[in-house]
């Protein structure tokens, strides 16, 4: 008789990665870390729990957005009073706040209940090339040429 596993938390181990933002798409970099933070990679996987898998991203200032998205695409907030929308281009929040702007990349990608709000904590943008994780001794992650991730476990 086969049986099904079930991996709690007590049994996952905890993660961290370290990728490096600059040439890379915004778009194809988000959705491959959007997997990664949802435990996607691991063979443990369960759609309803939090692995304990941490990313950290540097050089988010240096990441590059493709066609007219700059210009065109249009981030919309809500302030909750009558008439109160805020419309901003991606080129705005990129020149003032480049870690926002990929932080609301993962986010959209996440799923849009308690979970995801946890996993997004999981998440650590840098807009420089330096940050201060060096204790948790992060395993630096690359892009094949297609865009997808090379893991360091050959999963």
């Amino acid at each position: 008789m086969k049986m099904t596993t079930h991996v709690g938390p007590t049994d996952m181990k905890e993660t961290w990665y370290l990728l490096d933002a600059e040439g890379k798409t915004l778009g194809r970099l988000s959705s491959q870390i959007a997997l990664l933070l949802r435990g996607k990679h691991l063979p443990s996987y369960t759609p309803s729990s939090s692995p304990k898998t941490h990313c950290i991203v540097v050089n988010a200032g240096k990441v590059v957005l493709t066609g007219d998205k700059l210009h065109g695409k249009l981030y919309h907030r809500f302030t909750g009073y009558p008439g109160g929308i805020r419309t901003r281009t991606a080129g705005e929040i990129f020149a003032t706040k480049p870690t926002q702007l990929f932080r609301l990349s993962v986010q959209r990608m996440l799923p849009k209940n308690s979970l995801g709000r946890a996993l997004l904590k999981n998440l650590v943008v840098y807009a420089g090339p330096e940050h201060p994780h060096q204790a948790q001794k992060p395993s630096p992650l690359a892009l094949t040429e297609n865009g997808e991730l090379k893991y360091p476990f050959g999963a």
